[in-house]
C-alpha cells in the first residue's frame, strides 16, 4: 500500500486537479439541473470520505485511476443526463446498437470499484484466498443495487417529473436488472485481477 502522504503523491495531485476542472466545467449549464443535483449526490457524499479517510486508509495509485475515470463518466452522465450522453450516440451510431450505452459503461466501471473496496477490505479484516476475491466484489454489487433503488425512491419523491431522464431506463423495463448485471461483470474481472504488492 502506498504510505506516502499526500504531498508527495504528485499523480493524486493531478487526478485531483483534473477532477477539479472537469466536475466545474460539467457544473456550468447542465442539460437539466435538477436532474445534475441528484445525481451529484453521490460526488457530494465519497469524495469527502476519499478526502477524510486517506491519512488512515491511502489507496494505491491504481485504484486512485480507477475511481478518478468512474467518477469523470459519471460527471459527464450527470451533465448530459445518462440517456444524452454524446459517447454513447457515438457507439450507438458506430455499432449499431437500439439505444445509449453510456450508462451501460459507467455501471460495469461501478462494478471495477470492486478494486479498491477489496484493497480496504484486505487492510482491514486480513482476509485472504477466495474471502478477500468474493466479499469485496458482494459489497460492490450491493452498491449497485442499493443505488438502483434509491435512484428509483429519489426519482419518486423528489422529482417525479424526472423520470426516465434520471433513472435512463430509454424504454427498457429490464434496465436496473442488466445495469447490476455489468456492474458484477466488471467486480468480479476487478478481483480477479492477479495484484502486485503496492510500491511504497
Amino acid at each position: 500500500m502506498n504510505e506516502r502522504p499526500f504531498r508527495e503523491r504528485w499523480l493524486l495531485h493531478v487526478l485531483c486537479a483534473c477532477y477539479a476542472i472537469v466536475w466545474t466545467i460539467a457544473a456550468i449549464d447542465p442539460v437539466k439541473r435538477s436532474d445534475w443535483l441528484l445525481e451529484n449526490l453521490l460526488v457530494f457524499a465519497c469524495v469527502p470520505v476519499l478526502i477524510f479517510t486517506y491519512r488512515r486508509l491511502p489507496l494505491s495509485d491504481i485504484s486512485y485511476i480507477l475511481i478518478f475515470f468512474f467518477l469523470v463518466m459519471h460527471t459527464a452522465g450527470a451533465h448530459y443526463t445518462y440517456a444524452e450522453v454524446p459517447l454513447g450516440y457515438w457507439l450507438k451510431e458506430a455499432f449499431d446498437l437500439q439505444r445509449n450505452h453510456f450508462d451501460r459503461i459507467v455501471h460495469f466501471s461501478f462494478g471495477v470499484m470492486a478494486y479498491p473496496v477489496q484493497e480496504v477490505f484486505v487492510r482491514i479484516t486480513k482476509a485472504r484466498g477466495i474471502w478477500a476475491m468474493l466479499l469485496p466484489a458482494a459489497i460492490t454489487v450491493s452498491f449497485s443495487g442499493f443505488f438502483e433503488i434509491i435512484e428509483a425512491v429519489i426519482a419518486t419523491l423528489v422529482s417525479p417529473e424526472l423520470g426516465a431522464a434520471y433513472l435512463g431506463l430509454q424504454g427498457d423495463v429490464w434496465d436496473a436488472q442488466k445495469d447490476m448485471g455489468l456492474a458484477v461483470l466488471g467486480a468480479l474481472l476487478a478481483v480477479s485481477l492477479k495484484r502486485a504488492p503496492a510500491q511504497a
